[in-house]
């Protein structure tokens, strides 16, 4: 009496497989297990090397694999990216992301960067802990990358070709820069310790400020003249 021979499940666990795979995985898998079973190889055996290659020709001479190739790829869905402004980043801050049907308002701590996941304990559906991709978003004038900020500030053409004293309005208030005659353009200065927070391994990052040649740039003058109207409105002159 011939014994039966091995069930479809029975297949593909000699192969190491847990069920129907495309046709890539299985010839993988029956590539792998009849190379560590051959005979003639340290550690070999002709018995699973017999039952391997019956195991890849039970599998091969059914339809379960074409069936399991046309049957339709179900992928999860795609998480929600938790898209944060530079200055939130900064700061910390509110925001929105669409789960399934859900709203969900997130609490961002300050110093997120672009790529890192901002955790919600409990928020899948099976109750587990999920993990969401953070981007930070160009905004207000303002770019992260990394651990640094960068913008741009328009200057008189003149300032760039002779050099002097030049005040940026940034995040952080007013700041003054020194630029030397004779660069090179495209000008970018480093405000030290301006950038992104200090959080966990990243360190406090930095502003860069790329000097943009303008024609319509105010001159140190009108500059101090506009930020001095600004400061001594008439009430508190009247005052």
């Amino acid at each position: 009496m011939t014994a039966p021979g091995p069930t479809l499940n029975e297949a593909f666990a000699v192969l190491g497989l847990h069920g129907p795979m495309e046709q890539e995985a299985v010839t993988r898998a029956f590539r792998l297990a009849v190379k560590g079973a051959r005979p003639d190889a340290p550690g070999g055996d002709a018995d699973r090397y017999r039952r391997i290659i019956a195991a890849y020709r039970l599998i091969q001479s059914t339809g379960v694999r074409r069936a399991a190739l046309a049957a339709p790829v179900v992928r999860p869905a795609a998480l929600p990216v938790v898209g944060l402004t530079p200055r939130q980043a900064m700061a910390g801050g509110q925001t929105e992301v669409r789960l399934a049907q859900r709203r969900l308002r997130i609490a961002a701590p300050p110093g997120m960067r672009t790529g890192e996941y901002l955790r919600l304990r409990g928020a899948a559906d099976d109750g587990n802990d999920l993990y969401l991709p953070v981007l930070i978003r160009p905004a207000e004038g303002l770019v992260a990358l990394g651990d640094d900020l960068f913008m741009d500030w328009p200057v008189p053409l003149r300032l760039l070709c002779d050099g002097g004293r030049v005040e940026i309005d940034t995040h952080a208030g007013l700041r003054a820069a020194w630029v030397t005659p004779g660069l090179h353009t495209p000008i970018r200065l480093r405000l030290r310790g301006l950038g992104l927070p200090a959080r966990g391994a990243r360190p406090q990052g930095h502003l860069f400020v790329a000097l943009k040649p303008s024609q319509d740039a105010p001159s140190a003058a009108e500059d101090l003249l506009a930020r001095f109207t600004r400061v001594w409105t008439p009430e508190r002159l009247a005052a």
